[in-house]
C-alpha cells in the first residue's frame, strides 16, 4: 500500500540534429501522468485538474525558462553518444 510519485526524463530523437530531438519530462502520481514538459510546445501542459494548476504556476515562473534549456543539456550533448552506439549495433 501506499503512493507512488515520480518523475520520467526522456529524449526522443531519429537523428542527432538539434531540431530532430524532443526532451519531456512527465510527472505522475499513482502511473497517471499529471503534467508534461516538452520542449516541442515549449510549456508545461497538465493533464488533471492538479496537473492544469501546476502548469499554470510553473509556466509563469523560472521553472520554464530552465526546462527550456534542458533540451540543449539533457539530450543534444548525450544523444550523439546513444545515436552512434544504436546505429553500430543495428
Amino acid at each position: 500500500d501506499g503512493f507512488w510519485n515520480y518523475v520520467v526524463t526522456h529524449c526522443d530523437f531519429n537523428s542527432t540534429d538539434s531540431k530532430d530531438i524532443t526532451f519531456i519530462r512527465s510527472y505522475y502520481y499513482n502511473k497517471l501522468e499529471i503534467v508534461r514538459f516538452d520542449s516541442s510546445v515549449g510549456r508545461y501542459v497538465g493533464n488533471t485538474e492538479l496537473g492544469v494548476k501546476n502548469a499554470e504556476a510553473w509556466n509563469s515562473g523560472p521553472e520554464v525558462v530552465q526546462m527550456r534549456n534542458e533540451k540543449e543539456r539533457y539530450c543534444v550533448n548525450n544523444v550523439g553518444n546513444d545515436y552512434r552506439s544504436a546505429v553500430t549495433k543495428s
